[in-house]
């Protein structure tokens, strides 16, 4: 298994890949659903009634996306915090430091978010909306703080 010399975050964790299209995070688990987009909803709402986080991010392909999962989500009793591109620093800022202070538990968010921050007790990450290339995936995950 060869080794990829990128250290990511305080974690200092590794990303190893046999070749550049198999790339693995060690020590990782990771899982997948393969949806229609009319199920998605449905099948998160379900998995977050019945899995145990300690926070989770879930990431989405839009600022559009974001507020209407949130939204949806708020709806169901279940209380997020939506960060996206389209709005001011100031309030992106703001609302990752509500997150990161345990205010809310779930943050949905575009991938703006994965490449600039680090959350230690986030233990969860769904993957919405699939990124569109291994680089951003990585570091949704990475950036997340989960690894």
């Amino acid at each position: 298994m060869k080794q990829n010399d990128k250290n990511h975050n305080e974690s200092n964790q590794k990303i190893y890949s046999e070749d550049e299209t198999k790339l693995i995070l060690h020590g990782l688990r990771q899982y997948y659903v393969k949806l229609n987009e009319y199920e998605k909803n449905a099948k998160l709402i379900g998995l977050l009634n019945k899995i145990k986080f300690n926070q989770m991010i879930i990431f989405v392909e839009s600022g559009r996306r974001c507020k209407a999962l949130s939204k949806l989500l708020t709806e169901q009793n279940i209380s997020t915090v939506e960060i996206h591109r389209r709005m001011p620093k100031e309030e992106r800022l703001q609302r990752c430091k509500e997150f990161k202070e345990f205010k809310k538990r779930i943050l949905v968010a575009t991938d703006l978010i994965g490449f600039h921050m680090d959350f230690a007790a986030v233990n969860i990450v769904f993957n919405y909306d699939m990124s569109e290339d291994a680089d951003t995936y990585l570091h949704q995950v990475i950036g997340a703080g989960v690894v």
